[in-house]
């Protein structure tokens, strides 16, 4: 006997602390018809959790007011997407990676995949609703300048220099969370195991 299920076929196993693909989350959420996009729920999910929200196996996607199915969060890839981005905020590392189009897709998908998950990553910190006696100065401008970057317009042409911005613009929108976490979560934890 010979097995016929090619290492690539295999569903994707929701402890590992790689996200799933950009085009292999879309496919999963239209299948359980959820509208919503990719970008915009990575960062939803960043935010809840990044706020001190519970994003326990069961029920995530409607804490996150998304009207799914109740076994949608079952879905490999979608389940895959909580594993990992959990994982990814426990790694002492600052290994937090952001869902996006892949590098190769045009950079207007690319822009618009950032601010659709700067939208929804202030949509998940809300939904948490952390103290705001919890967030540092630091935190607070950090969500100041998230909103900024949700609300922009931004113009780009295609060159090396607009690739470059946007580099810069995702390193920094990628620690934003890991900074707003270690202010509504970790200290939290601190002053727990302090007492």
């Amino acid at each position: 006997m010979h097995e016929s299920a090619a290492p690539h076929m295999r569903p994707p196993d929701p402890s590992e602390d790689a996200l799933p693909a950009h085009a292999d989350l879309a496919s999963a959420l239209r299948s359980n018809e959820l509208a919503v996009d990719p970008c915009e729920l990575h960062g939803a999910l960043c935010g809840f959790i990044a706020g001190g929200g519970d994003a326990g196996a069961v029920g995530w996607l409607q804490r996150l007011a998304l009207d799914a199915a109740a076994d949608a969060d079952r879905d490999p890839c979608i389940a895959q997407l909580r594993g990992a981005t959990l994982a990814q905020f426990a790694d002492e590392d600052f290994g937090l990676q952001l869902l996006l189009p892949a590098d190769h897709a045009p950079l207007a998908e690319r822009v618009d995949g950032l601010l659709a998950w700067c939208r929804g990553f202030l949509g998940g910190v809300g939904l948490a609703a952390p103290k705001q006696s919890l967030l540092s100065a630091e935190s607070t401008e950090a969500l100041a300048d998230l909103a900024r970057i949700a609300a922009s317009d931004l113009g780009y042409e295609g060159s090396e220099e607009d690739e470059d911005a946007l580099a810069e613009i995702i390193e920094f929108v990628r620690m934003a969370p890991l900074l707003i976490h270690a202010d509504c979560v970790c200290a939290g934890e601190r002053r727990r195991r302090a007492h």
